[in-house]
């Protein structure tokens, strides 16, 4: 699982007008799952499933 940043280094990861997440597959926008036991929280693209590890 990589992390938002290199996500978005990569081209995987795109912002919108607004400066949301969206996949550069889908073309949609990243959900967050935020586990309170873990220190980054995590980015899922509801379309293709990929996952993404964002620090908090």
């Amino acid at each position: 699982m990589k992390s938002t940043r290199k996500g978005l280094r990569a081209g995987e990861l795109q912002k919108d007008t607004y400066g949301r997440l969206t996949c550069g597959e889908c073309g949609d926008s990243l959900k967050k799952r935020n586990d309170p036991d873990e220190v980054f929280s995590v980015r899922i693209c509801p379309e293709c499933g990929t996952e993404w590890k964002e620090l908090r």
